[in-house]
C-alpha cells in the first residue's frame, strides 16, 4: 500500500542516520517531495538532502508548523522529542517517535506492526512510540513462539552496532588514527574492541538498554515474561546480533518452534538441518529479521537457543516507524 497523496510528512532529526533512512523508505514508497518537510537543529538549517531527483532543504525545528503535516517521523533524541512531539501532537500531527522518551508511558502505544498494530485503534494520544532496536528484533521472534507455548524466561546477549549510537559513533569507529585516545561517544575506544555498556548504568548495576529490553518486551507482548540481558557495543557499522536462550512452560518439538517462526511475517529462518547463519555484514540494508542456529538445549529441560540478526537502522528503527504510519492510514486514523 502506497501512501495517499494527501498525506504530508514531517521528518524530525532528518540529518541523522535514521532520518536519512526515513527518506530512503519514503522514496521507495513514492511519496512526492512536496509532501515532505525535513527539520533538524539550527546547525543543519539550510542544508540540502537528496530525495529522488530533487533536494529537500532542512528547516529549523523551532519554526516548523506541524498543523500542515499528517504524520511526523521523529528521531531527534529523547530530549528534543520530549519538547517537540507534544507540540506536534497539539497541532494535530500524529507523531511516531523513535526515541526512548515515550516508550514506557502508559497512554502511548509501543508498536511493532506485525505484533500489535491494532492497538493504534484504541490509542488515547497522537503519539506512538517506536521500540528500541534490539527489542524489535527480539520480540519479532518471541511472538510466534509465545503463540504456541508460554515463554517463562529469556536470556539474551546483544552485539549491537555503532550506528545505533548515531553518526558521531560511526566516526569514532572509522577513525583511521588508531593511536588516537579520542573517544567522545563511547566510554572506551570502540575500534578493535567491545564495550559491555550501552546507555547509562542504573542503581541495580544493569544498563538502561538492558532495562529497556525487559520493560519494552513485556509491554509489546502483553506478557509477564522475564528478560535478562547483557547489551554489548561491538565494532560493526550496521546490524545488531543477539544470542538468545529461552525457557518454555513445557517441552515443544523443535520442528514446531521452527515452523511457527517460519510462518511469521517479516522473519526469515534457516532450515533446521542447515548450518547456515546470517551475520551483520550480509543483512545490512534488508528489512527482515533473520534467525539461525535454533536448537534444543540438551542440558536443560524446556530450554532452547537461537541466533537473531537484523538491520537496526531499518527494521530496528526507520522501517518499523513507516510501517506504523501505514497502519494509521490503513485504519483510516489519518
Amino acid at each position: 500500500m502506497n501512501f495517499q497523496e494527501n498525506i504530508k510528512f514531517a521528518i524530525v532529526g532528518a540529518t541523522g542516520i535514521v532520518g536519512l533512512e526515513f527518506l530512503k523508505i519514503l522514496e521507495k514508497e513514492n511519496v512526492l517531495s512536496n509532501k515532505i518537510i525535513v527539520a533538524a537543529s539550527k546547525n543543519s538549517v539550510g542544508s540540502k538532502l537528496k530525495y529522488k531527483n530533487d533536494f529537500l532543504i532542512v528547516e529549523d525545528l523551532e519554526e516548523v508548523d506541524f498543523s500542515n503535516c499528517k504524520i511526523g517521523l521523529f528521531s531527534p533524541g529523547a530530549k528534543v522529542s520530549e519538547i517537540y512531539a507534544p507540540i506536534a501532537e497539539k497541532q494535530g500531527c500524529f507523531v511516531i517517535d523513535n526515541t526512548s522518551f515515550f516508550r514506557t508511558h502508559e497512554d502511548v502505544p509501543l508498536i511493532v506492526p506485525e505484533i500489535n498494530l491494532e492497538e493504534l485503534k484504541n490509542a488515547k494520544r497522537k503519539i506512538i512510540a517506536n521500540p528500541n532496536c534490539s527489542t524489535i528484533q527480539l520480540v519479532m521472534v518471541l511472538k510466534p513462539i509465545q503463540d504456541i507455548c508460554k515463554i517463562k524466561r529469556v536470556f539474551v546477549s546483544t552485539y549491537q552496532s555503532v550506528s545505533g549510537a548515531g553518526k558521531d559513533a560511526l566516526g569514532e569507529l572509522n577513525d583511521e588514527n588508531t593511536n588516537s585516545e579520542k573517544n567522545v561517544i563511547f566510554p572506551q575506544k570502540i575500534k578493535k574492541n567491545v564495550i559491555p555498556k550501552i546507555d547509562t548504568f542504573l542503581s541495580s548495576g544493569e544498563t538502561k538498554e538492558e532495562w529497556k529490553m525487559f520493560v519494552e518486551t513485556r509491554k509489546i507482548l502483553n506478557s509477564d515474561i522475564v528478560v535478562s540481558s547483557t547489551c554489548v557495543r561491538v565494532p560493526v557499522e550496521v546490524g545488531h546480533s543477539e544470542a538468545v536462550f529461552f525457557e518454555l512452560e513445557h517441552d515443544v518439538p523443535i520442528k514446531e518452534i521452527h515452523e511457527a517462526i517460519r510462518k511469521f511475517p517479516g522473519v526469515y529462518i534457516e532450515d533446521l538441518d542447515s548450518n547456515e547463519f546470517k551475520t551483520p555484514r550480509e543483512i545490512a540494508g534488508t528489512d527482515e529479521v533473520f534467525v539461525s542456529r535454533l536448537r534444543k538445549d540438551e542440558n536443560t529441560k524446556c530450554c532452547y537457543q537461537m541466533w537473531i540478526v537484523a538491520d537496526n537502522v531499518r527494521k530496528g528503527a526507520a522501517l518499523n516507524a513507516v510501517q506504523i504510519a501505514k497502519g494509521l492510514v490503513s485504519y483510516g486514523i489519518v
